[in-house]
């Protein structure tokens, strides 16, 4: 299945860019993250499991059991703080 992919705030400047179409074998953000993890060091250091990483399917926040489906988008972001 495809998902689109959407990374945000540092996650993407570690990653190197903004947005990419994945097919992936995951059957949820678990195991998409997994897989992005084993893509290049660039994803395994801005998608760390040491590091607090929001996630969301077709912009709702989920935690990682969520199921994906093909075409969903799938967003990477930090934790954000105000000021």
């Amino acid at each position: 299945m495809k998902v689109n992919i959407k990374y945000f705030a540092s996650i993407r400047e570690t990653i190197g860019h903004g947005s990419a179409l994945h097919d992936t074998s995951a059957t949820t953000l678990a195991g998409l993250r997994d897989e992005l993890l084993a893509l290049s060091p660039a994803h395994a250091d801005g998608l760390a499991r040491g590091k607090v990483v929001r996630m969301a399917v077709n912009q709702v926040m989920h935690d990682e059991s969520a199921v994906l489906t093909d075409g969903c988008e799938v967003a990477f972001f930090p934790p954000v703080t105000g000021g």
